[in-house]
């Protein structure tokens, strides 16, 4: 399986994500089954890292690209890209593939 990207909602304005960018986004990442593991949206404070210095998971680096401001994706991350033979806690189990809808809030 490949990174799956699928742009639901336009941004706008000429900036887009590239790597070494501050960006800031607001996520909700589900299982395949639908089970919500994790959401930024949930907590109310968007999430904010610097893209391409390996602060997130694979699928993050590549998937979220080219975003322009206000750019809604969804993201289908295979395990490989996401947190592989090794899971990440309880919620998200091995081998998952991982379901990430994610708006870009800023870039700075």
């Amino acid at each position: 399986m490949e990174l799956e990207i699928k742009t639901t909602q336009e941004g706008t304005g000429d900036r887009v994500v590239k790597s070494g960018d501050n960006i800031s986004v607001h996520y909700t990442g589900k299982l395949t089954d639908g089970t919500k593991f994790d959401s930024s949206v949930d907590r109310g404070t968007p999430f904010e890292f610097q893209i391409g210095q390996g602060m997130v998971i694979a699928g993050w680096e590549q998937g979220l690209l080219g975003m322009k401001i206000g750019e809604k994706r969804t993201l289908t991350i295979p395990s490989e890209m996401g947190y592989g033979a090794r899971g990440a806690g309880v919620a998200i189990p091995p081998n998952a593939t991982l379901v990430f809808d994610v708006e870009l809030i800023s870039i700075k």
